[in-house]
This record gives structure tokens, C-alpha cells and sequence, in this order.
């Protein structure tokens, strides 16, 4: 194995491909502890739909040495926040805790992330918690809204599935499934731990190499298993009477994680839509009083990138709430955006990464995001100056590229019959 030192997280990498990541930070008592898998929902075949988030779940329900109810009582012990949670790209544990009870609090993750029982009627118990979460999305509106326009905009792509699976596919998932998944996917090579925080480098990578050091390699390489997606452009509407409001989303792609425009791309989707001072906020909340939720964000994953604006408002508002929204858009096409909106958008980009710099768990959040779309850690330094230089001229090439009628994605749910909603609102030419 190898360690190294860039910027303030120190890295050692395993021979079998574990990788341990630490980020000291003086001056504090919390540690935050990580373990990341390179694994989510865009991995997943058509018969495996669902398995990593069933797994996440899976894990709680007890080990060779500890119980359910042991796992619970010990983490409300260890007094921190356990969190677990699957994304389309990465399945992840996360814990904060004071320093001083890392070392137990690596002993129930490790545990539980290494020898999981996942003995019967535990996981037909969890297959109808799942089925239940399930259901919560469709009683969430937006959340519903969220799954309907996934799959129409990846249609034949991992992006495109509920990260949960269906209750068909879920249910398949037996001792013997499971476990044959996860031995050969929640490998060492897949595998990221980090801590940030009080922590010391030289023993997590001993507590690392004692449960995972000697592991095995997996073989079904799951982790680079996706085909990069192509977007549609569906426009849905779907009709639910039952709702006060009716919810939408219009969308486009955007550049990747991984592509040199992305601090450009996030910049310009707050100019839009990332705050109270943004366009849409100003233009739909404040000065028309159309909608309470408002707003657009930026979601890169690491071969594509989607913009999305968002709005939640009364069935009768919503036809000015979209044409308020691509005239937004269209502003954006015709004359760029302003000096002094550039400038408020990078002063808060600069405030939000030096404020996450005093909390743990956002410092271990981004070393493992880095590691995970990179490869390797980018400094503060380094994040720091590419905002600086992103330009006007740049962001105005972006629109020009990615806002363009023929790219524009929709979707609407609610109280919508005979609304007047049509494509031909979206025009942005």
C-alpha cells in the first residue's frame, strides 16, 4: 500500500484497491467517519433493480456479534448521527461522533459493513419497510413528480430508475441474492473510508487493513458497469385531482462532474434559481406572489450533467410560472448575465466551501466526493481560483449550448385538465 499527501487529506491506497482517506482538522472534538461504495442504482441490471438500497438497508439488521436491537441501542450509545443512503452513483454510512468514540464507532460500521447476517425473515421484514418508503413517494408530490420525469428523461438509462427498485424486484431479494451481491460487489476496490475531523491517520488505516485489508477483490466490476445516457426531452402532463397545487420541472443537460465548464454550470444555475436573491425567486416568489417553492439547481453526475428549474404553485398559476421561467431562460440566451450577478454568485460560492471548512462531516463529505468522481483531492486553494475565473462569456456559452428549445424537458403534476399546457410554451428561440 501506498499513502501520499495532497492538500490536507492524507491518502493510503491497498493493494486489493481499498482506499482510507483522513482530513485532520485542529481544534475540534467531532470526527466524522465515512464508508463510501462505488455502487448505486445506475449499476444495476434489470434483475438486481433496487439491491444496493435494499443492502443499505439490510446491513441494520444485525451481524454475527450484534443483534438488531444491538446495532440501534449501540449507535444512540456512540450518541452521533448515523446516517446510510444510496444515490444513482454510490451507497454510503456515514457517522459523527465525538473523538474519542471513533475507534468503537469503526468497530459497528466495519461490522456491519463486513458481516452482515442477512438472515431470512430479517429481510422479509426489510423488504416491506422498503415497499412502505415506496409508497411514502407516491403521497410526496414532488418526489413522485421527480421519479415520473427521471424515467421519461433517461429512458433507457440506470438514471432513469427509483433508486428503491419496484416491490417485484425487491421482493426477489432472498438470503441467497443478497448475499451473492454483496460479496462480490461491496469489495475493497469499491470501497472508500474516510474521517475527518480529531482523527489520526496511521490508526484508521490500521483499524482499515484489520477488517478489510486482506479482503479479496471483487469480480463483477459492478462499479463501472453504466453506459453514459442520452437525455429525451419528454413533455408530461399528469393529472391529480386530489392536489392544492401543481408541481413542474423543466430541464435540460448540463455539463458533467467531471467536465472544466462545471464550476461555470453551478454558478449560473444559482444566477437562476439558487437562492433568495436569484432570478426566478425574484421574478415567480417576490414580485408576482405565484409560488412558495421555487427555485433550479445543477446535478452532475460523472459522464452528464442535468439543469433543472422547479416550482410548486396553484393549478391556475402554473401556465405563468412556466412562461415567467423560460423567460427567464430566454434572458439568459439574449444578454448573458451581469457583472454584479456573477460577482454575488461567486461570493457565496467562496462563503459556503471556507464555512463547510468548520464541520467534519462536510470535510469528509468532500474528500470522499472527490476521491469518488476524480480519482484525487482538489484544494480549497485550487476550487477557489477556478470560480474566480469563470467568466461571464463562459456561462453565456453554456446557455447557448445547453438552452435551446430542442433540449427542454417537462414535466407537471397535479390539477391540470384543461390548463392550456403545450410544447410550445418551452420555445426558448
Amino acid at each position: 500500500m501506498k499513502a501520499d499527501n495532497e492538500c490536507n487529506v492524507v491518502e493510503t491506497r491497498f493493494e486489493n484497491g481499498l482506499t482510507v482517506l483522513t482530513d485532520h482538522m485542529d481544534s475540534v472534538r467531532s470526527a466524522t467517519l465515512s464508508f463510501l461504495y462505488r455502487v448505486g442504482a445506475r449499476c444495476e441490471s434489470a434483475e438486481w433493480h433496487g439491491i444496493n438500497h435494499f443492502i443499505e438497508h439490510a446491513v441494520f439488521k444485525g451481524t454475527g456479534r450484534r443483534s438488531t436491537l444491538d446495532i440501534a441501542i449501540e449507535q444512540d450509545r456512540l450518541g452521533g448521527n448515523f446516517d446510510a443512503f444510496t444515490t444513482h452513483e454510490e451507497t454510503g454510512f456515514v457517522m459523527k461522533v465525538v473523538d474519542e468514540k471513533i475507534d468503537r464507532a469503526f468497530d459497528l460500521m466495519a461490522d456491519m459493513l463486513s458481516e452482515p447476517r442477512f438472515l431470512a425473515q430479517d429481510l422479509e421484514a426489510e423488504q416491506n419497510v422498503i415497499i412502505e418508503e415506496m409508497k411514502m413517494t407516491e403521497d410526496v408530490p414532488e418526489e413522485q413528480l421527480g421519479e415520473i420525469f427521471n424515467a421519461a428523461l433517461f429512458p433507457e438509462n440506470g438514471l432513469g430508475k427509483p433508486i428503491t427498485g419496484t416491490a417485484e424486484s425487491v421482493r426477489t431479494f432472498n438470503t441467497e441474492r443478497t448475499r451473492e451481491y454483496f460479496e462480490r460487489t461491496f469489495t475493497p476496490e469499491n470501497l472508500i473510508i474516510t474521517a475527518a475531523g480529531s482523527v489520526d491517520h496511521e490508526k484508521l488505516v490500521e483499524l482499515s487493513a484489520g477488517v478489510f485489508g486482506e479482503r479479496e477483490r471483487g469480480t463483477s466490476g459492478e462499479s463501472l458497469k453504466f453506459a453514459k445516457p442520452v437525455a429525451a426531452t419528454p413533455f408530461i402532463v399528469k393529472h391529480r385531482g386530489d392536489l392544492e397545487q401543481a408541481h413542474f420541472v423543466i430541464a435540460t443537460p448540463f455539463p458533467s462532474a467531471t467536465d472544466d465548464r462545471r464550476y461555470a454550470a453551478d454558478l449560473l444555475a444559482n444566477i437562476i434559481g439558487g437562492g433568495t436573491s436569484s432570478r426566478i425567486w425574484q421574478s415567480i416568489r417576490e414580485e408576482r406572489g405565484l409560488a412558495y417553492s421555487v427555485g433550479s439547481a445543477a446535478t452532475l453526475y460523472r459522464d452528464c450533467g442535468v439543469f433543472a428549474l422547479f416550482a410548486a404553485t396553484s393549478p391556475e398559476q402554473t401556465r405563468e410560472a412556466i412562461e415567467l421561467s423560460i423567460a427567464e431562460l430566454r434572458s439568459i440566451l439574449l444578454e448573458g448575465v451581469t457583472a454584479d450577478e456573477l460577482d454575488l454568485a461567486k461570493d457565496t460560492a467562496r462563503a459556503s466551501i471556507l464555512l463547510s471548512l468548520e464541520d467534519s462531516l462536510s470535510r469528509a463529505a468532500s474528500a470522499t466526493g472527490q476521491e469518488l468522481t476524480f480519482g484525487r483531492q482538489i484544494s480549497v486553494e485550487e476550487t477557489l481560483e477556478n470560480i474566480e475565473r469563470v467568466t461571464s462569456e463562459e456561462m453565456l456559452d453554456i446557455a447557448r449550448e445547453f438552452f435551446r428549445t430542442e433540449h427542454i424537458a417537462f414535466a407537471a403534476l397535479g390539477d391540470l385538465k384543461g390548463k392550456g399546457l403545450e410544447r410550445g410554451q418551452l420555445a426558448l428561440e
